[in-house]
């Protein structure tokens, strides 16, 4: 297939920077701007003066939310994720075609400096794909240095080490580059599993849980609601739902203290209550120690008078997470919970406080599995300060707004136009429309939202299956919310309106074919 690529720029001294932070298993409500009690100073300064989206939306998972935001596509279009029908390389090692270039390459051609640091997940190496420096900041499976290695190195930390060499990026920018604009892609693992943490940082949450997940979920959701953003009803916990894999053998290896499943937590042992409470005091932790990082990013901004013209974005790929699983370097029962030796993860009681006010977790496509928290921040681009926008938006937009913003346009001879749009014009109006519809699809589970009308299926039959084993059929039977009334998705409407499934299940499926279609045009 030939493809032809011309990138055109309106060169200009005062063209901004640019840096999107991204976050790894972080709940729609763990940040303290969206609900939470962690401390997160740096992202709720960064709210204070800039906007707050409360429908924005990711993939459900690591890989295909970060390559929808490099490339501004659903990952399925470019090979990124599977789907019903999708040959059996597509996925989280699908190779995008060669047409899905990223934003790097883009803003690179257009005379910008591009960084990147941190976790990747994304095919190729960054460097050719448009970086001109990256590190992916790991040493082991975990946030501390491997503990097979025999001379690990005491003081490293992977959330530490990833905003080093974002700010060793800039400091080189600001000696070398600073005639230049720079694009910096800052990919943080925190809080993903293992939950590893600095035992400082633990001990300012250690005592902070022991009242549950369902007392959180209710702080948090009052918290929204004094905050402005309280978007939905607190959803009823699904006791019967656990983690989307299920490993019984290796959540024997955690000891009588775990449990898959969300029960009210008075139903709890008291060892049970005093293992999922420290947990999630790791979880905060790790999110803590994030948001330090990050304010130590946003001063090296500073000290180059570069923040009022950066503009600055905050995301996580997915919702929290109900996993439970050892890998990695193992679990050992007798070591300090969240230390290099101990392989722990959230699960789904605390994944659902975290998710607070929504259903489901993480890989789910219902909104606790796709919406995430978005915070935008460039003083010299807008006037909005400390203000909300509920315009439906997604994480296939980030990739088209920087380029809009940069004033990079894109010609492209037989390529599909990228699915995601601006979002420039709802920094001004929070009513304009920026989507028609939004398609999801992840692990079987699928959706399509029509304005406030979401259409929603969860595979959970084949829940734990991957791969060959998982029977993806196109006839499911779906469940209809309104989203304008039922964010929570509590009422189920479909047979109220049959018509209307009958009618969104073929567009979801229409959907599926084009992008089937364009994923195989290479």
């Amino acid at each position: 297939m030939a493809i032809c690529l011309a990138v055109q720029c309106a060169i200009a001294d005062d063209r901004p920077n640019f840096m999107v932070i991204i976050a790894d298993d972080m709940g729609y409500s763990d940040a303290g701007c969206y609900g939470s009690e962690i401390a997160t100073p740096n992202l709720n300064q960064l709210a204070e003066g800039g906007i707050r989206f409360t429908q924005f939306y990711n993939t459900a998972r690591c890989w295909p939310t970060r390559s929808a935001l490099v490339t501004g596509y659903y990952p399925q279009q470019i090979g990124r994720d599977g789907m019903p029908g999708a040959p059996r390389d597509f996925g989280g090692r699908g190779k995008r075609p060669a047409w899905a270039k990223t934003i790097a390459d883009y803003l690179g051609s257009a005379g910008y400096r591009t960084y990147h640091s941190g976790k990747w997940h994304i095919d190729g190496d960054p460097v050719k794909n448009g970086f001109d420096r990256s590190n992916q900041t790991t040493r082991g499976p975990g946030f501390f240095e491997t503990i097979k290695k025999k001379s690990r190195d005491p003081e490293y930390y992977e959330t530490i080490e990833t905003a080093d060499y974002a700010i060793e990026c800039l400091k080189v920018h600001e000696a070398n580059h600073s005639e230049q604009p720079f694009f910096s892609y800052v990919a943080f693992r925190a809080p993903h599993f293992p939950l590893h943490a600095l035992p400082e940082d633990i001990d300012r949450y250690r005592d902070r849980y022991t009242q549950g997940w369902d007392v959180l979920r209710k702080e948090r959701h009052k918290r929204q609601e004094t905050l402005g953003i309280g978007v939905a009803e607190l959803s009823a916990l699904e006791p019967q739902v656990g983690p989307p894999y299920a490993f019984p053998d290796q959540i024997k290896q955690l000891g009588p203290g775990e449990i898959n499943r969300p029960i009210p937590w008075d139903d709890l042992s008291e060892e049970q209550k005093v293992f999922q409470a420290t947990k999630m005091a790791i979880h905060a932790a790790m999110i803590d120690r994030m948001d330090r990082e990050i304010g130590r990013i946003l001063e090296q901004l500073r000290s180059m008078n570069a923040m009022e013209n950066t503009f600055i974005c905050f995301l996580s790929d997915n919702g929290a997470s109900a996993e439970i699983m050892v890998r990695g370097d193992g679990h050992d029962p007798t070591a300090a919970m969240g230390s290099a030796e101990t392989y722990l993860c959230l699960g789904p009681g605390f994944s659902s406080a975290a998710n607070t006010p929504f259903r489901r977790h993480k890989t789910w496509v219902h909104e606790g599995g796709i919406s995430t928290p978005f915070i935008v921040h460039w003083p010299r681009g807008f006037q909005a300060r400390n203000e909300v926008r509920s315009n439906v938006a997604h994480v296939i937009d980030i990739a088209p707004t920087i380029l809009d913003l940069a004033g990079v346009g894109v010609e492209v001879d037989y390529v599909p136009a990228m699915s995601g749009k601006s979002i420039r014009p709802a920094f001004q109006d929070d009513m304009v429309i920026l989507h028609d519809e939004l398609w999801f699809y992840h692990e079987g589970n699928r959706a399509l939202r029509q304005g406030s009308w979401k259409l929603v299926f969860a595979d959970d039959v084949n829940a734990g299956k991957r791969g060959s084993d998982r029977e993806d059929k196109l006839g499911v039977e779906w469940s209809l919310y309104d989203l304008s009334t039922d964010r929570a998705e509590q009422n189920d409407l479909s047979e109220a309106e049959p018509e209307r499934v009958k009618e969104m299940a073929a567009r979801w499926d229409e959907l599926r074919k084009v992008f089937l279609n364009q994923a195989t045009q290479k």
